[in-house]
């Protein structure tokens, strides 16, 4: 019965690896943490009776002979920089492959490659094969960087840059599950958004929020050290950052103000 054992999931009624939620509140340390989230939310084998049984030292197991990460694209609308579902699944499962394998092999073992499938452009099957460091410069250039594309989402006032900053968390997560982001990605994020003057006060008037949240996760990746900017750069970004915060302030200490009215 344990020989056969290939599916693993969640507990029943539990959903996700929860990797999501420890990104975007920013409340892990290291990328073991991340791994041990993942094996433990995923630890849970599911046989022939269809009932889940916590086997978290058989995944382990299982994950430590594991050659590649993979995961389908299908829908033109979604990418993996669209929703965290993938780094929190894709990029959760490729941290604890990593971890495994250091655990047997020793420290110098390498983590297994991750590929995405594209299948939206190819109406007839054959789709595209990318490293997940292919696809998030892919999608970096054609969203985040395209002036098509931002300019779109900020016609949509303040949920368009909500989501401006969900892309730029869920690069981040990214690069804390697999490591496999650019240093560029994070350097024309914040010129594109933050270090540009007017395209900050745009960001700003439309969304306080989010806008200020987009510069502390750009600070927050230089400090993970995903990117590393030259000092004028980093000066830059974090006096924007003081810049936005103070703003955010601003507005939470006029609102009652404007509530007596």
């Amino acid at each position: 019965e344990t020989a056969a054992l290939r599916v693993f999931g969640n507990a029943e009624g539990a959903y996700g690896a929860n990797i999501n939620s420890l990104i975007d509140n920013s409340r892990w340390d290291d990328a073991d943490e991340l791994a041990e989230t993942y094996s433990r939310r995923k630890g849970f084998a599911y046989g022939r009776s269809g009932r889940p049984v916590q086997s978290q030292q058989l995944l382990q197991s299982v994950l430590a002979d594991v050659q590649l990460a993979y995961q389908n694209l299908d829908s033109v609308e979604l990418g993996v920089t669209t929703v965290d579902t993938y780094f929190d699944t894709l990029g959760g499962i490729s941290r604890a492959i990593k971890r495994a394998k250091v655990r047997r092999d020793g420290a110098g073992a390498e983590m297994a490659p991750v590929y995405i499938g594209d299948q939206t452009r190819d109406s007839f099957g054959g789709g595209t094969v990318r490293t997940l460091n292919e696809q998030v410069a892919l999608e970096t250039r054609t969203r985040m960087l395209n002036p098509k594309w931002y300019e779109s989402m900020l016609e949509h006032g303040y949920e368009g840059v909500r989501q401006i900053e969900v892309h730029v968390t869920n690069t981040m997560g990214w690069s804390a599950t697999t490591g496999q982001v650019q240093p560029w990605v994070y350097e024309q994020l914040s010129a594109t958004f933050i270090l540009d003057p007017q395209m900050r006060d745009r960001i700003a008037q439309l969304n306080p929020t989010a806008s200020s949240r987009v510069a502390n996760r750009l600070l927050e990746a230089y400090e993970r050290q995903y990117w590393q900017p030259d000092s004028a750069t980093l000066a830059a970004l974090r006096q924007a950052g003081d810049e936005l915060e103070d703003r955010l302030e601003g507005v939470f200490e006029r609102q009652p103000h404007e509530q007596h009215h």
